[in-house]
C-alpha cells in the first residue's frame, strides 16, 4: 500500500483541530527519561532509487544456492500465476471474513481450500487453516483432549518419526494446559516405531504419527493407527500434503482412519521465504467437528435460492464465551491459504501427483549417487518419499560448510537428533540431473 506523508501544513492543521501546539504535546504523559531523541542505528533517509538499490544489494548477498534441505519446508516450483493472482488487491487485502455477506469471494476461496484439503487427507471436514504445522499439532492434541473425554490422562504419545520441532512447539503451547508428551520406542534399524516394545496400560488420550517421518522413512501407519484405537486413544496423523498425491491418505490409515490430521501446508505454493509465513492445515472426522479450532466455511443458498457462503463454525473466544472457546486462533494465514488454493487448482490432482513422483525419482537418483561414495550410507532401511537420512563417517558440519562454499546447501545436519553423524537430504522436482550430479560431485570432493 502506498505511503502518503503529511506535509507540514497538514500537520499544523491537524494539531490545531485537536488543540495541541506540537506533536511533542501528544506524548507529554510519557516521562522524559523514557523517551528517545532519535532512532539509534537507523541511517539517514534515502530516496526511492537509493533504497531500491540498497535492497537489491542486500538480497544479492544471499546468493542463489542449490538447495537440498527439506526437514519440514520444501523448495517446489510455484507457477507465476499463483502469486500474480494471490497478490491482486481483492485477495491480498482480504484479511478475514468478519462480514460474511460482504466477503463472498474470501469465503468461497476458503470453502474451496477446505474441499481440496479434505480430498487430500481423506477426512470429512477442514478448518480455515492454522499458523503453521507445529502449532497445528498443539491444537490437534488439545482438540483430542476435548473430544476424547473418556480418557483423563492428558498423555499424548509421539511416534519417533514426529518432527522434533513440532514436539517442542506442542509442549510450549499445550504443556502448560496439563498435556504430557512422551516418545514411543524406536527401532534402530528402520527408525520407525518398535512395535514389539509398545507400552500397554498407559491410557493415552492420543497417539501422534507422521508420514513420511521426519528422517524420511515411511511408518507402518495402518498398524500404529489401529494400535492407538485399541488403547482408547485418538489417532493424530501428520502428513506432508504433497506426499498425499501418491501415498495413502490419513483418513484411510488402519481400519478406521485417523481422527485428526494436521501438518504444514507450505509445499502447496508457498515459498520458503527465509522461514515463513507458512500455514498449517487441520482436518477431522465429522463427529468431532464441534471441537475443531478456528473457522469453518459452508455453502448455502439465500432466500432467492442463489448459492452463497457463510461461516458455519467460529469456535474462537471472540465469538462465544471465553470459557467455551476451543481456540484463540485469530489470524488464519488467509493469504497463504489463498495461494495454496490457487496452486492446487492450477496443478490439479494429476499435476500434484506428477510433482510428487518427480521429487521421489530425483531423490532416488541423489541417494544412489551419494551412497556410492566411501563414507556415506543410509542411516535407516526401508522405502522413502523425497527425503533420506544418510550416515557419514565424519562430522557433518564441516562437510556442509564445504558444500556451501560451492553454492550448494547439502542437507540438514541430523546429528543432534540421530545421535550419530547424519545428514537429511531432499530433492524435489526443481532439481535437474545436472544439479543432482553437481551435489554428488561436491560431496565426493568433501569426503575425499
Amino acid at each position: 500500500m502506498p505511503f502518503i506523508p503529511h506535509t507540514e501544513k497538514d500537520t499544523r492543521e491537524m494539531l490545531a483541530a485537536i488543540g495541541a501546539d506540537s506533536i511533542e504535546d501528544l506524548f507529554d504523559e510519557i516521562p522524559a527519561a523514557l523517551r528517545i531523541d532519535h532512532l539509534h542505528g537507523v541511517p539517514e533517509a534515502l530516496s526511492e532509487m537509493e533504497i531500491s538499490r540498497l535492497m537489491r544489494e542486500r538480497a544479492h548477498m544471499d546468493g542463489s544456492p542449490m538447495c537440498f534441505i527439506g526437514a519440514g519446508a520444501y523448495e517446489h516450483h510455484i507457477p507465476t500465476a499463483v502469486w500474480d493472482i494471490a497478490t491482486r488487491g481483492e485477495f491480498y487485502s482480504a484479511y478475514t471474513p468478519y462480514q460474511a455477506e460482504a466477503s463472498q469471494g474470501t469465503l468461497q476461496t476458503i470453502y474451496e481450500y477446505q474441499t481440496m484439503i479434505t480430498e487430500l487427507t481423506g477426512l470429512d471436514v477442514s478448518n480455515a487453516s492454522l499458523y503453521d504445522g507445529a502449532s497445528g499439532l498443539a491444537e490437534a492434541a488439545l482438540m483430542a483432549v476435548r473430544a476424547n473425554r473418556k480418557v483423563k490422562s492428558g498423555l499424548v504419545l509421539l511416534a519417533p518419526g514426529v518432527n522434533p520441532v513440532y514436539e517442542h512447539v506442542a509442549e510450549a503451547i499445550a504443556g502448560s494446559q496439563g498435556l504430557k508428551f512422551e516418545w514411543l520406542p524406536v527401532d534402530a534399524v528402520t527408525g520407525n516405531v518398535a512395535f514389539d516394545q509398545l507400552p500397554e496400560g498407559q491410557e493415552p488420550v492420543a497417539v501422534v504419527m507422521q508420514q513420511p517421518t521426519f528422517p524420511g522413512t515411511l511408518e507402518d501407519v495402518d498398524r500404529l493407527t489401529d494400535w492407538a484405537h485399541e488403547q482408547g486413544a485418538f489417532a493424530i496423523g501428520i502428513a506432508n500434503p504433497m506426499s498425499l498425491a501418491i501415498l495413502k491418505a490419513p483418513g484411510h490409515w488402519g481400519e478406521l482412519g485417523v481422527d485428526i490430521a494436521c501438518g504444514e501446508g507450505q509445499p502447496l505454493g508457498v515459498p520458503l521465504s527465509s522461514g515463513g509465513p507458512y500455514f498449517g492445515y487441520m482436518t477431522c472426522k465429522q463427529k468431532h467437528v464441534r471441537q475443531m479450532p478456528g473457522r469453518i466455511v459452508g455453502r448455502t443458498t439465500d432466500l432467492d435460492g442463489n448459492p452463497g457462503f457463510a461461516l458455519t463454525l467460529q469456535a474462537r473466544e471472540q465469538h462465544i464465551r471465553r470459557s467455551k472457546a476451543t481456540s484463540n486462533i485469530c489470524t488464519n494465514q488467509g493469504l497463504m491459504v489463498t495461494a495454496a488454493t490457487i496452486y492446487m487448482s492450477l496443478l490439479g490432482a494429476e499435476g500434484i501427483a506428477r510433482v510428487a513422483q518427480m521429487s521421489h525419482a530425483n531423490t532416488t537418483r541423489l541417494v544412489d549417487g551419494l551412497c556410492a561414495i566411501d563414507g556415506i550410507e543410509r542411516l535407516y532401511e526401508g522405502p522413502y518419499f523425497h527425503e533420506v537420512a544418510l550416515k557419514l563417517d565424519r562430522p557433518v558440519a564441516p562437510v556442509l560448510e564445504t558444500l556451501a562454499s560451492k553454492g550448494i546447501l547439502g542437507g540438514y545436519d541430523l546429528t543432534a537428533d540421530a545421535g550419530c553423524d547424519a545428514v537429511l537430504i531432499c530433492a524435489t522436482e526443481t532439481k535437474t540431473g545436472t544439479d543432482i550430479d553437481a551435489c554428488i560431485a561436491a560431496y565426493a570432493e568433501a569426503m575425499s
